[in-house]
């Protein structure tokens, strides 16, 4: 007897599911991707239809991730592919002003309802003893990432830096385009858009290099990261005061390589598969907790964040031409705004405040220590500098970690209240593997970008047989250390 076939299971599985949305590390993505590079390999030499698949694949894809909520990219991307258009035509600079103006508050206007109107409302009610109801509304994936690109693109041609384009489908593609969807990177459009429109040429090194950068995301994410939250973090944080100080402390240094790993794994595999595409998308981490300074931090970690930020919101608002006071206050309200993208909390808030109060007096440090170059350039002066700015970091994470001020306050009372050393040799017998991966995601982030470099070379034109091999490992590592319950992203929440 054959197993009877059940259609509507099977056509189930092409719907949107809530608790198991699409994502890289989702087994119907091989599927999806399966078709997708097939019917993209066939029609390679045909931009149009090309660009369609992609088109039609992306918006699916994140269907698949967010459901109906997919409509809300399709109709940005209509109103700024019309508004860009009519900035560009338009030769009054008030009137052109005015569309530009129009654009933000569009795309401002739908981030601000689905992601801060019930934080607003709690606000009122608690400050104003009002009875709002909070509407509870849900919040779109990937909707943060796509209204800063938006933004950018109708910015950019404003200031005649990019002319926007004439095909729709190409803009489309530009916003919707699904390795970086999701989650980002934040993509901008006179960086992306002029490689839609070259022939599809993938040598052996673009595909080594996406290889290398997809199995690395991959083992960052769904190893490293996914084993840390689940069998350390997420318990830790939950229940601080159950816990001694060390457990808490350790705790913050394993959410530091959670985030990182979890982050700069996705963005690795959304940028190894856009190479494999025939597009290159810049990194997006350089080894942040390598940092010396919060300034270089901020130039190493979530670099697409940071620079749109820089270039959209602090130079505009004058930067550094302002004045010292207002440098220094134009860097508060930029990272307090940094921290309310990433959500509508005061521990977000508080977190972004932390760092423009560090920015700030980092570059007045600057600018005190001028004549100290000989110490400031020495190893001692560096080791003690990079020490200082990772735990600065860390101190951080806990605010943009925890659940609520509560949880927050009861990390920093266990660790600086309820620290005991005694308890050193009993930990490290409790979590042996917890503090191997830990120790494993550290000496991945220190790993030189020039090791990547060399492996790529040495893969590059191998046999196909050598590609699988790698890949089988991996997948059992993963078989390893899989968990019963999957983690999702950290950032598919912002």
């Amino acid at each position: 007897m054959f197993p009877s076939f059940d259609c509507n299971s099977f056509l189930h599985q092409f719907l949107y599911d809530s608790s198991n949305p699409l994502l890289f590390n989702n087994g119907f993505f091989v599927y999806f991707f399966f078709l997708f590079i097939l019917l993209y390999f066939i029609f390679r030499k045909n931009i149009t239809a090309r660009t369609t698949i992609f088109c039609f694949f992306s918006l699916y894809f994140f269907y698949k991730a967010s459901g109906f909520f997919v409509v809300l990219v399709i109709v940005s991307a209509i109103a700024d592919f019309v508004l860009s258009n009519l900035i560009y035509k338009q030769t009054v600079p008030f009137k052109k002003r005015i569309l530009l103006v129009i654009s933000i508050f569009f795309n401002l206007g739908i981030l601000f309802y689905f992601k801060y109107t019930d934080f607003f409302i709690h606000i009122t009610n608690d400050n104003f003893s009002i009875s709002l109801h909070p509407l509870n509304i849900l919040l779109p994936v990937g909707i943060s990432f796509y209204t800063f690109e938006n933004i950018s693109y109708t910015v950019d041609v404003y200031r005649g830096e990019f002319i926007p384009v004439k095909k729709f489908n190409e803009y489309l593609l530009f916003l919707s385009f699904f390795p970086k969807l999701v989650m980002g990177p934040i993509v901008r459009a006179k960086d992306f858009i002029p490689q839609i429109n070259k022939p599809y040429f993938i040598s052996s090194k673009d595909f080594t290099a996406g290889f290398v950068m997809i199995v690395s995301g991959l083992f960052k994410k769904l190893i490293i990261s996914d084993y840390i939250t689940l069998n350390y973090v997420n318990y830790i944080f939950d229940s601080p005061l159950k816990h001694t100080g060390l457990e808490c402390l350790m705790a913050v240094y394993a959410y530091a390589i959670v985030i990182y790993c979890d982050f700069s794994g996705y963005s690795s595999i959304a940028i190894g598969i856009a190479r494999w595409l025939g597009y290159t998308i810049p990194p997006n981490f350089l080894s942040p907790y390598q940092s010396t300074d919060i300034s270089e931090f901020w130039r190493r970690w979530h670099i697409s964040l940071s620079s749109w930020l820089r270039d959209y919101l602090y130079i505009p608002m004058g930067g550094n031409r302002k004045g010292k006071l207002l440098t220094y206050v134009f860097l508060m309200i930029t990272m307090l705004l940094g921290g309310l993208w990433h959500g509508a909390s005061y521990n977000f808030i508080i977190w972004g405040g932390l760092h423009g109060i560090a920015l700030a007096i980092h570059k007045l440090w600057k600018q005190q220590t001028t004549s100290f170059a000989a110490i400031i350039n020495s190893a001692i002066y560096k080791t003690v500098a990079l020490l200082f700015t990772f735990h600065f970091v860390c101190f951080c994470w806990i605010f943009f970690h925890a659940e609520n001020m509560t949880i927050a306050n009861e990390m920093i009372h266990q660790i600086f209240s309820q620290f005991d050393w005694s308890v050193v040799v009993q930990f490290f017998e409790n979590y042996k593997k917890v503090v191997m991966m830990i120790f494993l995601g550290y000496i991945l982030h220190a790993m030189p970008e020039r090791y990547k470099e060399r492996l790529t070379d040495k893969l590059q034109n191998k046999p196909m047989i050598v590609f699988v091999l790698i890949f089988f490992v991996f997948v059992f590592i993963y078989g390893v250390f899989k968990s019963s319950e999957p983690v999702m992203p950290i950032y598919l929440k912002f």
